[in-house]
């Protein structure tokens, strides 16, 4: 389901003590991993703004966050032997779902990963986020 945009994409002090009680619900690898990116949200967030040509940058981790922390819990329970050097999340993908590499149908329907995602506060016309009702596809 998607909602109205995200006017301020910076939590509250109250949403973030919340979201940190559900967290230490799961102070296991997945809640650790879900504060540290938090933090390196936050820290991205300081950047200085970019000029021209860049008219719109989507924050997934803002608007996307529900279903993004539901598959953190789901799939980073143990360690792993995985390193992320970079990743593209592309207009279909982790923009739409929060998801790393995850297109809507298959984080909906193969992954079982649910969630609401938020519309962010300036949305390219030609790139809407629909969440994971999303039918397009990523074509990488």
């Amino acid at each position: 389901t998607v909602t109205e945009p995200v006017t301020e994409p910076v939590p509250t002090a109250e949403e973030e003590e919340e979201e940190e009680e559900e967290e230490e619900e799961d102070d296991g690898l997945a809640g650790r991993f879900l504060r540290l990116e938090r933090e390196q949200s936050a820290l991205l967030r300081e950047l200085p703004p970019f000029g021209e040509p860049v008219s719109h940058i989507y924050h997934p981790l803002d608007y996307a966050w529900e279903p993004h922390r539901d598959f953190v819990r789901r799939y980073c329970r143990t360690p792993k032997r995985v390193l992320f050097l970079g990743m593209n999340p592309g207009p279909f993908g982790m923009a739409q779902t929060g998801v790393p590499f995850g297109e809507a149908w298959h984080v909906r329907e193969w992954l079982r990963v649910v969630g609401g995602v938020k519309k962010p506060p300036s949305e390219h016309p030609k790139r809407p986020v629909l969440g994971l009702t999303c039918r397009r596809a990523e074509v990488s």
